[in-house]
Formats: structure tokens, sequence, C-alpha cells
């Protein structure tokens, strides 16, 4: 079945972007209603509206260069900054010694906090730190002294920037984090499929051949030989195998970018898993099922019908030839459960343990491992001398089930 790749795009700048767009556009209505309201404190009004024209103009056209990191280029945060300390030195020469002797606001007033924070997201607490020293010095100057509300002022912006700034290096961090996690589990997931589908094809085959080698003897036996050599190899290539490195976005703004191949959506629609389970019933392979069709998604009924498979291939390897099993299939109102049960001699404990530490992956992964993929599970009981039983159980609604558990 063909897949596609999925790519995830996380990042919690591009919220701070927009509010920092919406907050230089009203930062700059507040600047202007300001002037409006308290004209006549102004001994030079004309420069006053020469430079909120200048403000106005500058605001709205630069609103594309504080969309994104990228966007908001070193160049144009230096022009932005020159532009709010121009208006911070401009403020003693255009207003009232009474509006400075009050602590009136600068020309620009709050907007300058925006030019600072672009550093902030841009940069970091660095950058934050550098652009809020030289609007500090601007606000002490145009106040000619050190007054309690300017120091009030400036330590807020200071501080303010400055742990902004930090939080998105925090979080710059937490998402390259967060997209190595998600591609590990992406990856790990797809290495457990292939897995599987090398232990019910290849693994059995090179088994199989090292088995009947021994058994010829001659040039026969160093073939199995051989064959046995690479069956060790291949186990532990697909029980460990190499992790792809993380892909981070260049973009710092655009945050952690993971891949993940996952199977498409079955246009198809439900599968009767009877049809799937029949061709395992013969001689010494006895099915038992619903009168009713047993549907499930396409994908869920091959997985379960594989993992039934593997079980039987473990009866024939471990319990021989001449063991008998039974398929046993019931519908239950929320999921379904199939059975495998053989007369053979059972599994001594800990031999389960034994085997996938050996990188043996036929009820780790070839059962276990797709069932656990599916939201279900399986559960093995076995008594020497006894026999095995296998019990898997799948939801029904396993397809919406596994995309559950991948979003988390």
């Amino acid at each position: 079945m063909p897949k596609r790749e999925r790519v995830m795009r996380m990042s919690v700048e591009l919220p701070l972007w927009r509010a920092l767009t919406a907050y230089r556009v009203l930062t700059m209505l507040y600047a202007v209603g300001l002037f409006a309201s308290a004209y006549h404190e102004y001994d030079r009004p004309v420069v006053c509206i020469v430079y909120y024209a200048v403000l106005c103009v500058w605001t709205l056209a630069t609103l594309p260069r504080v969309q994104n990191a990228v966007a908001c280029t070193k160049r144009f945060l230096a022009v932005d900054l020159a532009i709010a300390l121009t208006g911070i030195v401009l403020t003693p020469w255009a207003v009232t010694d009474h509006h400075i002797a009050r602590g009136g606001p600068t020309l620009p007033s709050i907007w300058t906090a925006g030019s600072v924070l672009a550093f902030a997201l841009k940069g970091g607490w660095r950058w934050a730190a550098l652009a809020s020293t030289p609007v500090a010095a601007a606000n002490l100057i145009e106040r000619g002294h050190p007054a309690r509300d300017t120091v009030h002022n400036v330590i807020l912006v200071w501080v303010a920037s400055i742990a902004i700034g930090y939080v998105v290096e925090v979080a710059r961090a937490s998402e390259r984090t967060l997209a190595r996690a998600l591609e590990i589990e992406a990856a790990t997931r797809e290495r457990e499929r292939l897995a599987r589908d090398i232990h019910d094809s290849v693994l059995q085959v090179l088994a199989m051949v090292q088995r009947r080698g021994a058994v010829i003897g001659g040039e026969a036996a160093e073939l199995g030989r051989m064959a046995g050599e690479q069956e060790v190899a291949l186990r532990a290539l697909v029980s460990g195998g190499l992790l792809p490195v993380p892909r981070v976005s260049q973009d710092a703004s655009e945050g952690a970018v993971v891949r993940t191949v996952e199977e498409p959506d079955d246009p198809t629609g439900p599968v009767d898993l009877r049809t799937l389970l029949v061709p395992y019933a013969g001689a010494r392979v006895s099915l038992a099922e619903p009168g009713a069709p047993v549907p499930l998604p396409s994908v869920a009924a091959w997985e379960l019908a594989a993992a039934v498979g593997a079980a039987l291939d473990n009866v024939r390897r471990h319990a021989g030839e001449d063991a008998r099993a039974w398929i046993l299939v019931e519908d239950e109102p929320d999921e379904i459960v199939v059975t495998v049960r053989d007369d053979g001699p059972g599994i001594p404990e800990g031999r389960l343990a034994q085997a996938e530490g050996e990188g043996r992956l036929g009820v780790a992964q070839s059962i276990r491992g797709r069932l656990r993929d599916l939201g279900g599970g399986a559960e093995l009981i076995s008594v020497p001398g006894q026999g095995t039983e296998v019990e898997l159980k799948v939801p029904k609604d396993a397809t919406k089930t596994r995309g559950k558990a991948e979003q988390r």
C-alpha cells in the first residue's frame, strides 16, 4: 500500500509575531490619540504632526516585516529603533516644560516597546538587552534627570523584553526537543513495521534453509550455516538500526519541522475478517467463526490476520508439523477477539523474554507489535505440556484509535 509523508510544523513564535503586529498598530493609534487629546501642551505641534505622519506610514508600511523572523531583518530593526529613539529625543523640543515635569509621555509613547520586543523575538534575550539600553538612555536624556517614574518605565521595558527574549529561546529549544522525540517515535514505529514484515518473510525462509541444510548435510549444510549467519545479522539490524537526524527548519520562526511516513487512508472500506482467516484453515488448523460477517477497517483486518499467521508459524516451528491448532473468532460489541490455541508442549517459563533478548521478534513484533499499533493487545497463556493459547484483541474502531495515538 503506498504511503505518504506528513509534515508537521510546530512553532510558538508565530502567534507572538502576530501579537506584535497588532501591538504596533494599536500603540501607534494610542500615541496619536495622546497628542490629539493634549494638543495645547505642545510648543511645536508641526514637528509632532510630521513625526506622527512618519510613524504612521512606517508602522503600516512595515507590517509584513513583523510577520516572522525572516522578514524582520537586522536593517529593519535598526531603522525601527532609530525612529523610536528620534521621537524620544525630540520630545523635550516639541512639548512644554510642564509636560515633562509632570512625567508626560514621549512622542512615540509605548510604541517604543514594540521595537524592543521585535529585537527580543528575533534574537532572544541578548538582542532585547541590546535594544533596551539605548531606549533607557534616551528616556533619561529626555527627562533630564532620573525621576522615579522614568526609572520605573525603563526597568519595566528592560525586564519585560529580556524575559520575553528568554522565553522565546526556551520555546525554540523545546520545539527542537519535541521534534526529535516525534521523529524518534515515528522512526521506531516504522522500524517495527519493517521488522514484522521481515520476520514474516525473509527471516522465516533463512531459518528454514538453516534447518533443512543441517538435515541434508554436505554443501547444503554450508549453505544452511551461511543462512544462519545472515539470519542473526538481519535480526540484529531490524531490532536496532539508526534513527534519522531531526529536521529543524532553518527559519527559527517557523519552528521545528517533523516528517513522518504514515499509511494513507484506505478508500476500500471495511473488510470481512473471516475471508482473511479462511486460508489458514486446513487439515490440522480448525477455524470457528461467527455466521455473520466480521467487519474491520482494512488496515486493522490485514494486521490482525497477519498476527494470526505469525501465531500459527510459531505453532509449526515450536510444536512441530503434526501439532493441531484451533482459531476462534469472536465478534464482541466493542472489539474483535481471535484466539489461537494449539496442543503442543507449551512454552517454558522465561523463554519469551530470552527470545526477545536474542532478537527473535515473533511474539514481540509480529504479534504484539501489530496489535499495539492498532490500539489492541495480545495475551499469551502457556502451560508446559498443555499447549499454548494466544488471545488477540483489536477494537472495532482500530484505525481511529491508531490515529489518536499518533497525535499524542
